[in-house]
């Protein structure tokens, strides 16, 4: 009998590159998301931020800026969520870039 030299591959994660790499396809996006309540009320929730930032500042700041009214969330599969009243998707986003939270490539904005 011949003996072939076979080696059996171990359990490969072809993500584990990605992981651990500063590649354009691993950044950490922040959501900015549009929910619709009864009627014409709606809900904005910003989802992504870095847990080192104080949430309640940030919701402190963004609430007296826009005029509107929110609260911070905890959840268990998504962490810290950001609430604010009304449709604030384009301003929250413009006030991250403008405080240097996060940049223009950082922020996904969803709905409607």
């Amino acid at each position: 009998m011949v003996e072939l030299d076979i080696q059996v591959p171990l359990a490969f994660d072809p993500f584990a590159e990605a992981q651990e790499s500063d590649a354009p396809g691993t950044k950490e996006y922040i959501h900015v998301r549009i929910q619709q309540r009864n009627g014409k009320k709606s809900l904005t929730t910003v989802q992504g931020l870095k847990k080192q930032y104080s949430y309640e500042k940030i919701l402190k700041d963004l609430k007296k800026d826009f005029c509107c009214n929110g609260n911070v969330v905890q959840d268990k599969e998504l962490g810290k969520i950001i609430q604010l009243q009304g449709d604030q998707r384009k301003k929250v986003s413009h006030f991250l870039v403008q405080t240097g939270l996060a940049k223009k490539d950082q922020i996904k904005i969803h709905g409607f």
